[in-house]
């Protein structure tokens, strides 16, 4: 882990849900500034659910989320907090999904699902916004003319780096990154991981949740592991058994 305070710490995480079963029942790990984290496990194990909740997407049956802006701010309960009061933290927190087909909305065009988040949060104003929209492409290998395309015109690969353009254009600090090669060939994978990747070294922390572990060794980053909702595995703790 990079020194410093943690960017989030997670503590005792665990939801149950309402037919009674446990997805996640005990989590705890930090994540660094600048750091890339891979929660991994099978189906099932729970990281998803982790992911999501680390988020504030998915409420938590108990445990805690701290998310630090800076090394010098107080951290921040993000379940102390009301939906009112997560507003302006949500820029911050952004997720990538698995399915980008899905999580794109078909009526709006490439270049206007990365927009959106420049006009609303106010991050670019008139021609200013089409040049950033530009740029954003640019940088996760997509060409300006792109962006008039709907998202069925465009690849699966396409469509995975126009839903990271669009987080990435909020200038996020934490990123999670949903089983982001989960549709996609193994090319086209290793091209969305270095994508991730640089999107790491310019300070964003990245969470990535995968049951890939190809894609895991292939980072060589920090790995923690769960198994039925329990860590089982965390590289910077050393190895536990399930249940412990």
């Amino acid at each position: 882990m990079k020194a410093g305070p943690a960017r989030i710490e997670v503590a005792d995480l665990a939801k149950k849900f309402a037919d009674g079963t446990k997805a996640v029942d005990g989590v705890s790990f930090e994540i660094g500034a600048g750091e890339t984290l891979a929660l991994v496990g099978e189906s099932g194990s729970g990281k998803t659910t982790t992911g999501r909740m680390v988020l504030r997407l998915l409420e938590a049956s108990r445990g805690s989320v701290r998310y630090r802006r800076d090394a010098s701010a107080e951290p921040i309960e993000l379940f102390a907090r009301s939906e009112r009061e997560l507003r302006p933290l949500r820029r911050e927190l952004q997720i990538v999904f698995q399915d980008p087909l899905a999580s794109l909305d078909p009526r709006r065009t490439a270049g206007e699902a990365v927009a959106e988040g420049l006009r609303v949060h106010g991050l670019a104003r008139d021609l200013a916004v089409d040049e950033r929209v530009v740029d954003l492409l640019a940088r996760v290998g997509l060409a300006p003319a792109l962006r008039a395309r709907f998202p069925h015109e465009l690849s699966g690969g396409e469509q995975q780096r126009v839903a990271i353009a669009r987080a990435f254009a909020n200038r996020p600090m934490v990123l999670l990154a949903d089983e982001p090669t989960g549709n996609l060939d193994p090319d086209t994978s290793q091209d969305i991981m270095l994508l991730l990747e640089r999107i790491n070294r310019t300070g964003t922390t990245v969470l990535m949740a995968t049951h890939d572990h190809s894609i895991v060794d292939s980072m060589r980053r920090r790995v923690v592991e769960l198994s039925m909702g329990k860590l089982v595995r965390d590289d910077v703790r050393g190895v536990y058994g399930v249940g412990r």
